[in-house]
């Protein structure tokens, strides 16, 4: 298949353009990058332009533009965002973001048994943190599988943080696993992020780059990943750069998002003290939201049921109902000031141990096909697309909308063994 995309990376200091062409099976990749963290906007259009006339590609010849959607350099990710957009927008073509965090990893020489964690310095004494492992597939290297999706976490947390969640990632991974350390932040906070000397470094990996970009982008387009223009959008993890004067005299400093407890929060079984909170919360992030006699219906069934809570307060919720052979996910829901944070994986790792321990087969939940970012977390978490249910969830103006059936056995690449 005949592809030219072209890819941008501005989530660093670093400004880089990269020009894919495969034609007959041939892949070449051609790059241009500048080093300077306020040239960015003036510098990547021409980079891009050069790189176009040096292959002898008009612009109309792009099939489509990908850019480095972060999390990263606030600046940095809006221009490659408005660029891909721009360019888009003119030429008719799709938009493929790709997380800079996967591009890290990408430039990883790891194997299945490595859970690469990526640590970018994000100041602050701050780092933008992911966790990725390479499928089995032996030679498919699109295969990935997210362990953690990108966080901001204070420095001195990572090695800690890495090493309570290791042994359940192992889990999920059907192996042992051992850390691969990538990303620039291992040096800029070496005395805070002294790891464990069985950890392994990854020194090749230290930023995203423009070509790595390019070959995830070419990954996306094979399985048809690509975005209309008006959906991309670069990916921020980072919610407060700022104290005001009261709160830095009471001590607070970098910013709340990278303090997170060492110790994730457990959930614990939902009550009917519970709903006032759970009904508030789910109105908050559905546009179709359950009501509270859907909710006191699901207690009174017997359907697993459990709450998660951050400092007293109410942070997510999940229903489980339990099946001969698999377990459905009914409803999960994380609170918005709180998203990006981890806690949907701690429900949803929640969710997959009580159907382990009741010895089912796997999880079963539907999802919206227009809300890309949950599809992309599950896929992140091994479900697989199984069926689609028609006119399964109701729609503006009266309305209906399809449902994705999407499944995780746990006994197949991505879950643990049976």
């Amino acid at each position: 298949m005949e592809l030219n995309l072209l890819a941008l990376e501005t989530s660093s200091s670093r400004c880089g353009v990269a020009l894919l062409r495969a034609v007959g099976g041939r892949l070449e990749i051609s790059v241009r990058e500048h080093e300077g963290s306020q040239e960015h906007a003036e510098r990547l259009l021409p980079m891009a332009d050069a790189l176009l006339a040096e292959a002898g590609i008009a612009p109309s010849g792009l099939h489509a533009v990908a850019f480095g959607q972060g999390p990263g350099g606030f600046t940095g990710l809006r221009v490659a965002c408005g660029v891909a957009q721009g360019m888009a927008l003119g030429l008719g073509i799709p938009v493929l973001p790709i997380v800079s965090h996967q591009a890290v990893a990408a430039d990883v020489d790891g194997t299945s048994a490595d859970a690469v964690v990526v640590a970018l310095d994000a100041r602050m004494n701050e780092v933008y943190l992911a966790v990725y492992r390479r499928g089995d597939a032996a030679g498919d290297e699109s295969v990935w599988e997210t362990l953690q999706a990108p966080m901001l976490i204070a420095a001195a947390e990572v090695v800690p943080w890495t090493a309570h969640h290791l042994p359940n990632w192992s889990a999920r991974a059907g192996q042992p696993l051992t850390p691969l350390l990538a990303g620039d932040a291992w040096e800029a906070y070496s005395a805070d992020m002294s790891a464990p000397a069985e950890w392994r470094r990854a020194a090749e990996a230290q930023r995203p780059q423009a070509a790595s970009v390019a070959r995830l982008a070419r990954q996306g387009w094979l399985r048809g990943e690509m975005l209309a223009l008006e959906l991309a959008a670069p990916l921020y993890v980072r919610d407060k750069v700022a104290f005001t004067t009261a709160e830095r005299l009471r001590g607070e400093g970098g910013n709340p998002k990278a303090r997170p407890s060492l110790t994730p929060p457990v959930p614990q079984p939902m009550t009917d003290a519970d709903l006032d909170e759970v009904v508030a919360l789910e109105a908050q992030v559905q546009a179709f939201p359950w009501t509270r006699g859907n909710f006191t219906d699901a207690l009174a069934s017997g359907y697993g049921a459990w709450t998660l809570r951050r400092e007293g307060k109410l942070a997510g919720f999940c229903i489980l109902m339990f099946a001969p052979d698999v377990a459905h996910l009914l409803v999960i829901a994380v609170a918005q000031d709180l998203h990006r944070q981890g806690l949907g994986g701690v429900m949803l790792d929640w969710c997959e141990q009580q159907a382990r321990e009741r010895g089912l087969e796997g999880l079963l939940l539907e999802v919206r096909p227009s809300n890309t970012s949950a599809i992309s977390f599950y896929k992140g978490h091994g479900y697989l697309q199984i069926g689609m249910r028609r006119a399964y969830y109701p729609a503006e103006k009266g309305g209906r909308e399809d449902a994705i059936v999407m499944q995780k056995r746990f006994g197949e690449p991505g879950g643990a063994p049976a």
